[in-house]
């Protein structure tokens, strides 16, 4: 019996150890393999960065001498009471900007400072709407804004809008993000239905500094052997044989096998020209061209150079070029 315990002891002398090692190992592991702290999410992108221009108002906790409303400099900085050199301010946050100025006085002037900065005023976040608009005007908006709702904060097109949203992306100083626009300095031009527009279907989101122009009613020139040449408007698709009944028809003796169109070509002063049998489009054998905005249409045999001499001698001259509205 008495062997029989002296076994048992020695037993729990060699495997406690064990179970006490065993449990710090397990423990350990445990810590180890605990899922890390989350860090602390990224700042968010679409915060408001301070652009040239704006007004800022800069509270000094406790120094209310220091206080003040500073608007920023043409080089993008700001001037403050006591310090002699000037700050960066522009294409920082608000938060970003008060940790400088505070590192500025707590390197001279105060202990432990706290700053607080305010973009009262956001000049740089400007944009543009112009031409057939109810209301035409520089809008400040300091938030995301797409094309639609700058539309509508202009009052929407007037009833002289044609059929074309021309936005140009000049770019802007409170527009901080780097860009290829922004590299190359250039202007940028895109060109939208309108009736895209309203519908949803191309509804970008827009930048500080964009200009939306709403251009008015499209035009057409019909010269040659019609009854009333001079311009057509247009607000909508217009063909070949809707363009000619608007100018009241053919003369009499008009070669209607060869009615010529003059089209500029994108990007350049040249002109394409395109001939049209209009026996052939009344037939319906071939398919009525619809006519694209700045063609001018010739009911004639004169020779080209001909054609735009006339045009222009007409516009200079005064003839009566009469304005041809389809609804």
């Amino acid at each position: 019996m008495r062997a029989l315990l002296n076994f048992c002891f020695l037993c729990a002398l060699v495997l406690v150890p064990s179970v006490l090692a065993f449990s710090q190992t397990t423990d350990s592991s445990i810590v180890k393999t605990s899922a890390p702290v989350p860090a602390p999410s990224p700042a968010k992108e679409d915060r408001y960065r301070i652009g040239f221009q704006d007004t800022l108002e800069i509270q000094v906790f406790r120094h209310a001498d220091l206080t003040q409303r500073v608007n920023v400099n043409t080089n993008g900085t700001i001037n403050l009471f006591r310090l002699n050199e000037p700050i960066l301010a522009v294409c920082k946050t608000e938060s970003e900007l008060a940790n400088d100025v505070a590192a500025a006085y707590q390197k001279d002037y105060l202990k432990n400072p706290e700053v607080k900065v305010l973009a009262v005023e956001q000049r740089s976040r400007a944009f543009a709407v112009i031409g057939a608009v109810e209301r035409p005007a520089q809008y400040m908006i300091s938030r995301k804004v797409r094309l639609l709702e700058l539309l509508a904060q202009a009052g929407g097109p007037s009833k002289e809008a044609g059929t074309r949203v021309l936005v140009a992306r000049t770019g802007s100083t409170s527009n901080c993000q780097s860009n290829e626009e922004a590299a190359s300095g250039e202007a940028m031009y895109v060109a939208y239905a309108l009736k895209d527009i309203i519908e949803g279907k191309q509804n970008v989101v827009m930048r500080p500094g964009d200009i939306v122009s709403v251009l008015k009613a499209d035009i057409i020139y019909v010269y040659g052997n019609v009854n009333e040449q001079g311009q057509i408007e247009i607000k909508e698709p217009l063909t070949l044989t809707q363009a000619l009944a608007s100018a009241k028809g053919l003369k009499a003796a008009s070669d209607k096998s060869k009615i010529r169109v003059f089209r500029q070509k994108a990007g350049t002063m040249d002109r394409e020209e395109f001939v049209y049998d209009l026996n052939k489009i009344n037939k319906r054998q071939v398919q009525d061209p619809f006519l694209e905005p700045n063609d001018v249409v010739a009911v004639s045999t004169d020779a080209t150079k001909e054609i735009f001499q006339n045009i222009g001698r007409s516009l200079t001259n005064g003839i009566p070029g009469l304005l041809y509205r389809v609804p």
